[in-house]
């Protein structure tokens, strides 16, 4: 009787302890179920895109926000949609007018479609950044000094199509080019600044020109007024007459014409009273 029973009990026993093993496997299996569905939720910004591969293919991109991608079976790569100012470094270009002169700039990109921005170029940033370098020598290339002096909106909207026709395959639009400083040789500035000096001479000439023409014409014809109407100028002469007789000691002298003018007059009006 009693070996029965004891068997009975280590059957007992060993039943209890496979069902806690097995309550623990279960246990373990469940929390690591959770830690995989934890890990396979992602999180992007507002501003950020996160392209998804699924065994090494690409099947889109999800966000912004919450969403969730399967462990070990999924990858994704957080791509930014901001706008990212691309600096290009000083350059040494030469006009079509054969001037040598340094020139940089900034061009203001941003990623419009992520997936081609991951698929197709291994770092996109610094790609269109080599491409803002040979595309600022081939447009300054193609214009003189002049131009380039007076122009400048004219030839960053032009860089801007060139680059944006570039990086449009990266899914990368150039919002606007912005030329910030163009350094021109030493020997040039000095021709510049003495070919300004000339202008300015020049202009000051034909004002003065321009007074003088316009003074002698209204002189002109001040004369001829005056010779049509021999008495204006007889007031005339008795005004300034009255003028220098405002200051001290002053000499006047009457003129023989204005003496014999008055003159006559004055025996005129005395006939006409008699």
């Amino acid at each position: 009787m009693g070996a029965p029973r004891a068997s009975r009990t280590q059957v007992r026993d060993i039943s209890r302890m496979s069902s806690q093993v097995l309550g623990v496997v279960v246990l373990v299996v469940v929390v690591l179920l959770v830690l995989v569905l934890l890990n396979g939720l992602k999180i992007v910004q507002e501003y950020e895109r996160g392209v998804i591969f699924r065994l090494g293919r690409c099947i889109g991109a999800k966000g912004p926000g919450l969403f969730f991608i399967i462990p070990l079976f999924d990858k994704y790569v957080k791509v930014s949609l901001q706008m990212n100012a691309v600096q290009i470094p000083v350059q040494q270009v030469i006009s079509s007018d054969s001037v040598s002169l340094k020139v940089d700039a900034f061009a203001y990109m941003q990623v419009v479609d992520p997936v081609l921005a991951v698929n197709k170029v291994t770092n996109w940033y610094a790609a269109a950044q080599s491409v803002a370098q040979t595309s600022l020598q081939t447009v300054i290339g193609h214009h003189q000094l002049d131009e380039l002096l007076t122009s400048r909106d004219r030839i960053a909207e032009q860089l801007r199509a060139s680059l944006d026709d570039q990086t449009e395959a990266w899914g990368v639009k150039v919002e606007r080019v912005e030329l910030r400083d163009i350094d021109l040789p030493e020997q040039i500035q000095r021709a510049m600044g003495r070919q300004a000096e000339a202008e300015r001479e020049r202009r000051a000439k034909v004002v003065a020109a321009e007074g003088e023409l316009q003074a002698s014409q209204m002189l002109a014809q001040a004369a001829a007024t005056i010779h049509a109407s021999p008495g204006a100028m007889h007031l005339r002469t008795l005004q300034t007459l009255a003028e220098i007789a405002q200051e001290n000691h002053s000499t006047i002298l009457f003129p023989v014409e204005l003496i014999e003018g008055i003159a006559g007059r004055a025996s005129k009006l005395t006939q006409s009273d008699g």
